[in-house]
């Protein structure tokens, strides 16, 4: 899976992976971060997920990462704000009051141009990528952040039935990416209503990976 298939889903509006409202899961589970207002909070590969409006209603700063610039653009205009562009070597930095973006590849993305983090809300970025991709993407992560707790939300289901994204990531896998450098809970499991894009039963879990005392 290459940068092309993000863009032709975005141009196309091909984005049924787009929730209209905060995730419940995180809604539901946030606390578990302990944040004090005002706290920066990392979403990758955000899309124009409605999660950023919610976390700044919340009082916190929202830093972002995202490929695709048309997901942004139409992010800042849902968010009826007018954001400021910088180039940043091979990104695009979109910054307004409380809240940074960072168009361009995640990988190009250094801990230099993220800036501090408190914590990573990872709705729907590790289980947008293939198997191949997610083990680079969390070591990356955990640099880039440095060690910043972490709120995971993925799914589980049979993957020869439907092809992702959002793909399949077990108990397992969350283990082995995860646990060398976090103390992992397992927060809840729900099934998802109706099945994955309606296609397959599916179940939906929360994660608190927390930073190593």
């Amino acid at each position: 899976m290459d940068a092309d298939f993000w863009h032709e889903r975005w141009k196309a509006n091909q984005i049924n992976f787009h929730e209209g409202k905060a995730n419940a899961l995180l809604v539901a589970h946030f606390d578990a971060l302990a944040l004090s207002r005002g706290a920066r909070v990392f979403v990758p590969l955000c899309g124009k997920t409605r999660d950023i409006a919610w976390l700044l209603a919340k009082g916190h700063r929202v830093a972002g990462a995202e490929l695709s610039q048309t997901a942004i653009d139409q992010l800042f205009t849902e968010l009826d704000v007018e954001p400021t562009l910088t180039n940043e070597g091979k990104m695009i930095r979109y910054s307004a009051p409380d809240l940074d973006i960072h168009v361009g590849d995640i990988f190009d993305l250094t801990v230099d141009l993220l800036g501090p983090v408190d914590a990573i809300v990872d709705r729907a970025a590790l289980v947008a990528l293939p198997d191949e991709m997610r083990k680079n993407y969390a070591r990356h992560l955990i640099e880039i952040a440095a060690h910043a707790k972490q709120l995971v939300i993925t799914f589980e289901y049979d993957q020869s039935q439907m092809a992702g994204p959002p793909f399949c990531v077990t108990d397992d896998e969350i283990r082995r990416l995860y646990a060398a450098a976090y103390e992992l809970t397992h927060l809840t499991r729900v099934e998802v209503p109706g099945g994955l894009k309606g296609k397959v039963s599916a179940t939906e879990s929360a994660w608190f990976l927390d930073a190593p005392r």
